[in-house]
């Protein structure tokens, strides 16, 4: 049996990567491959990322399955690493020790505008807060600046990878996105599944 597919989908909130995580997976199952779908930090008891990859990820990808994963070391790479200034090598070194080096086939980075994606994520937040009554109070907690860095950092790792991380930018539709996304993966799941 082939070794499965391990892709992620990278941005900051309000990207869009909830929605197209789902038009993924179901665009996969329509082409026969099982999705696993997995959200980081979460998927687990307590939600520690080498217990995901214990419990979840490494038996999918080794029982041929295709991972989908909201977020993995990237986002801590982004927002540790440039939000909150503790710089990229801390967070890839902790990565290679926790994660034994695990690193995604793909990850599709999705990266609006700045502006648009910060105004979608604090709508995201008010619609939660009169929806459930919990705030998670994040984006009055954090400045501008803060989530300037994210996206600074997000963009810094799409260019220094460019064999693994495809970058979609820009303000584009949901329909523009999914067609990359789709794209993207058909292109490279053959390959992948082929090396294996």
């Amino acid at each position: 049996m082939s070794r499965g597919v391990f892709i992620t989908l990278e941005g900051r909130d309000g990207s869009g990567k909830t929605t197209q995580i789902k038009r993924l997976a179901a665009w996969l199952a329509r082409r026969g491959h099982e999705a696993v779908l997995l959200r980081q930090p979460g998927g687990t008891t307590i939600g520690d990322r080498a217990q995901a990859i214990a419990e979840v990820i490494q038996p999918a990808l080794d029982a041929g399955k295709v991972v989908v994963c909201d977020r993995f070391t990237d986002s801590t790479e982004a927002y540790q690493g440039g939000g909150r200034q503790l710089g990229s090598k801390v967070v890839l070194d902790l990565h290679r020790l926790i994660c034994r080096g695990l690193q995604p086939d793909l990850t599709l980075l999705l990266l609006p505008g700045f502006e648009s994606s910060l105004a979608r994520a604090r709508r995201r937040n008010d619609r939660v807060e009169s929806e459930t009554g919990r705030n998670e109070n994040r984006f009055e907690t954090e400045h501008d600046a803060f989530f300037r860095r994210v996206w600074e950092k997000y963009r810094e790792i799409a260019a220094r990878e460019p064999d693994r991380v495809v970058l979609i930018e820009g303000d584009l539709t949901i329909d523009e996105v999914y067609e990359q996304i789709v794209e993207s993966v058909s292109e490279r799941i053959v390959t992948l599944t082929q090396k294996s």
